[in-house]
This record gives C-alpha cells, sequence and structure tokens, in this order.
C-alpha cells in the first residue's frame, strides 16, 4: 500500500472514530431529567451535573422579579434558550426580553473536574463562576470565580438553577453593582419547546 493510501486510511479511520465519539457522547444516558434531583454517584459531580444541565436544553418563557426592585426589569417577560453546542462539550444560554436590544450569554462547561459557566455580559466583561449541586441535590449553585474586563459597572456574581421538573426551572442571578450593591433577579421558567 502506498504512503499516500495509508495516510487516508488513517484519516479516515480517525474521523469516524472522533464522530462516534461524538455521537455516543450526546446520546448519554444520564443527560435526561428524571425526577428533579441532581445528585449522582457514578460520575463525577461536574460532569454528573453537566448532563443534567443540558436536560434543559430548549426555549423558556417568563417573567423576572427583583431584589431590591429594579424597575427597568422589574415584572418584564423574559425568554431564555439553552441549547447543547461543540460536540457536547458546552451549554450556550441566551436571555432576551426585559426590553433590552442584546442578547446577554453565558456559557457552561466543564474544566478538569469543575463545571464552570463565563457569563460574557452587557456591562462589557467576563465573570466566571463554579457550579456545585446543593445539598438537596436539586439546584445548581454558582459562585464567583474571576471576572475579565472593567466591572466600572457592575459585574454578575452568583446564580442558582433549580429544576422543578422537565417543563419548569428557576434561574436566580445576582449581578454587583459598583459600590458592592447586589441586585438579586428571580425567573421563573416554562418550557415552550
Amino acid at each position: 500500500m502506498s504512503p499516500f493510501r495509508k495516510l487516508l486510511l488513517a484519516a479516515v479511520v480517525g474521523a469516524l472514530s472522533t464522530l462516534t465519539f461524538a455521537q455516543s457522547d450526546m446520546k448519554h444516558p444520564d443527560a435526561n431529567l428524571s425526577g428533579a434531583n441532581l445528585s449522582g454517584a457514578n460520575q463525577s459531580d461536574a460532569k454528573q451535573s453537566f448532563d443534567k444541565l443540558k436536560a434543559l436544553a430548549g426555549t423558556w418563557d417568563g417573567h423576572v422579579t427583583t431584589v431590591p426592585v429594579e424597575p427597568s426589569i422589574e415584572g418584564k417577560a423574559v425568554h431564555a434558550t439553552l441549547r447543547v453546542t461543540s460536540m457536547g462539550n458546552a451549554l450556550v444560554h441566551e436571555m432576551n426580553g426585559m426590553d433590552r436590544p442584546d442578547d446577554p450569554i453565558t456559557m457552561f462547561y466543564i474544566d478538569g473536574d469543575r463545571l464552570l459557566l463565563t457569563h460574557y455580559c452587557d456591562a462589557g466583561n467576563r465573570p466566571r463562576m463554579v457550579g456545585k449541586i446543593t445539598p438537596d441535590g436539586t439546584s445548581l449553585e454558582f459562585e464567583f470565580l474571576d471576572v475579565s474586563g472593567s466591572t466600572q459597572y457592575g459585574h454578575m456574581h452568583h446564580a442558582v438553577l433549580t429544576v422543578i421538573d422537565e417543563n419548569h426551572h428557576t434561574e436566580d442571578w445576582t449581578y454587583m453593582n459598583p459600590g458592592d450593591k447586589p441586585v438579586h433577579a428571580h425567573m421563573d421558567l416554562q418550557r415552550t419547546k
């Protein structure tokens, strides 16, 4: 066999192996919401949490409430889209509505043994947070890790996603205004697709 044919055969086998691995990973049996409990024993906590988080893929509608009341968004309709991407290695969370012209984007992903999120904020920065399952097993809580970019206008500081059932979840996001003044936004979301 010529060196060219050997190289071509190796490339085809490699591509098929990659495709097979990616398809099997995307159809992972634990990537569904069997009840609202996010805990598990067979996988790392980060992997188990990420698989359960990916089960939220779809579109969601709801309303936002804030503490203290933030008049610019209080009671406004919100629409969230969650989409698995990068061959199952990332979850894109896009939020729109609230009469805002843009869509903040959050990426969830595994980094080693940690579940991380990076929030691409309309304040012009990118905070990262580390996620852990809450003791009751129904929520993923994300604690602030660090931030890139200016915090002149504040930054997203904390998040909690709570699975009620496969068609209902809540999101609680804490935005830290300048001077360390938090605003807590709560969104009660129902699946639309």
